[in-house]
């Protein structure tokens, strides 16, 4: 077959855009994976972008392009970049285009492969659901519970706790959690992605799980498609084993990023705050494709970088109008000492009912946001008067607004080896049920310190009798 494809060669290489010409015959269509025959060890596949003129493609790189030289043959593989799927793949680790990079043993022959351009589900073939998915993290479960099947994005600046909160949902997820994962590295420094290559390995969790990056290191091509990669596997389990996956994504900003800066070398006119004036479209082919049909689900969970904590950001924005479930983390939660550092007012979803969580849940979530609100509205009068000054009324909330801020922390398993505290998994109704006890005013006489970062209200109880019975505070708190 490949005798009778055009064989093209190298016209220019501008970074990570390559031109290809190909003389005789009709060109390769727009996506087709190009492979450079050149003389390294390395492979380089091209993807076609455009057409420039009746013999020229213009092309995005998915490796590095250094050492390339003009008149380089190219052959065209006449069909989309395709990856491997399947049961083969699940404990591996894989680049863009397919290759594995865990140094593990080769893959089987017979491993199928899947083109990473698919159509989304048509819209009668997608189904919705409305079934609560449990993180065991009690902010999540109270005030933005995620939807089986949904989308959900976590939002931040840096350095406030993203990657650390994706990690502890991999945790969480283990023994709840009896479907397929795929993990997406876009943009992943290789720090990161080793810490997560030896958690998984450590934790067991690998055997079920698939590992897919396109590091910090490698060229914008290889940024900008690895999600796609990503998706192709997943949907391969959906599709053709009818298994539920988990998808998650760490970091989507760095998937815009990639796209612009391959929009720049591509020679389009920036769009607002320099985006490429397709980020839209980009960002909407990507997250359509997430979706759930009869008899498996696709559930995502992804990490969203927040530049300058510019939540008004054009890439923020297009991420988040996709979203079914949105937990925004705050800087000054975390400089306060609060992990994670979720903001109860700020995170949504679209699951808050009463017709989907109960009543009882929906009622507790409510009164606990309104008592945050009031308690963040006081805050200006409380530095400059104190809380002497404030009616009994006010009083009464600051005090079980307090104390529910410090209930929502909670200790992580994967920060243990840092914090020396174990992690903590409380179940949806357990985390109710202690919320409604500190709006109630249960807790109103016990320290602050005794609801710090522990699980359930059982385990703030014990803190606190622990405390009064040597006379002394619980543990230290945050100011």
């Amino acid at each position: 077959m490949n005798d009778i494809l055009p064989v093209g060669s190298v016209m220019s290489v501008r970074g990570a855009v390559v031109d290809v010409s190909f003389t005789g015959g009709a060109l390769p269509a727009i996506n087709t994976a190009l492979i450079v025959q050149w003389d390294r060890p390395d492979p380089l596949v091209l993807e076609v972008h455009s057409h420039v003129d009746p013999v020229t493609v213009r092309c995005i790189a998915l490796q590095a392009t250094a050492g390339l030289a003009r008149s380089t043959s190219v052959r065209t593989s006449g069909a989309p970049l395709s990856v491997p799927v399947g049961d083969a793949v699940l404990g591996r680790l894989l680049d863009v285009v397919g290759m594995l990079k865990d140094r593990g043993p080769a893959l089987p022959a017979d491993t199928p492969r899947r083109s990473i351009h698919n159509v989304p589900p048509s819209l009668k073939g997608e189904t919705s659901t409305t079934s609560v998915f449990e993180t065991g993290i009690k902010v999540i479960d109270l005030l933005a519970p995620l939807v089986q099947g949904g989308k959900a994005a976590m939002f931040g600046g840096a350095g406030v706790g993203k990657t650390v909160l994706v990690m502890e949902l991999i945790h969480a997820m283990v023994e709840k959690y009896q479907g397929i994962s795929v993990f997406a590295g876009v943009g992943e420094r290789s720090r990161e992605g080793h810490e997560l290559l030896t958690d998984m390995q450590g934790s067991g969790v690998l055997a079920r799980t698939v590992l897919v990056y396109g590091q910090m290191n490698e060229p914008p091509g290889a940024r900008w498609r690895v999600p796609l990669t990503a998706l192709t596997i997943a949907e391969f389990f959906r599709d053709q084993k009818h298994q539920n996956v988990l998808l998650l994504m760490d970091n989507v900003f760095r998937f815009v990023q990639a796209g612009a800066e391959l929009s720049s070398l591509l020679g389009r006119l920036p769009s607002r705050v320099g985006y490429q004036p397709t980020l839209a479209t980009e960002v909407a082919a990507l997250q359509e494709r997430i979706a759930s049909v009869a008899g498996a689900s696709v559930t995502a969970i992804q990490a969203v970088y927040v530049p300058a904590d510019d939540f008004t950001d054009p890439a923020v924005t297009a991420i988040s109008s996709h979203m079914d479930s949105m937990i925004v983390l705050s800087r000054d939660l975390a400089a306060e000492g609060f992990y994670p550092a979720i903001d109860p007012l700020a995170s949504t979803s679209a699951l808050l009912d009463p017709a989907f969580l109960g009543v009882d849940h929906y009622d507790v979530a409510e009164r606990a946001r309104e008592a945050l609100a009031r308690f963040k509205d006081l805050q200006d009068i409380i530095a400059l008067l104190g809380v002497e000054e404030l009616n009994a009324s006010d009083r009464e909330i600051v005090t079980r607004a307090r104390r529910l801020q410090r209930f929502l922390s909670q200790p992580f398993a994967v920060t243990e080896a840092f914090t020396g505290t174990p992690g903590r998994s409380v179940p949806r109704a357990e985390t109710v049920a202690g919320c409604r006890a500190i709006l109630d005013g249960e807790t109103d006489g016990w320290a602050e310190t005794s609801l710090y970062m522990v699980g359930n209200l059982d385990e703030a109880r014990a803190k606190e009798a622990a405390a009064q019975a040597v006379g002394k505070p619980a543990a230290a708190k945050p100011s």
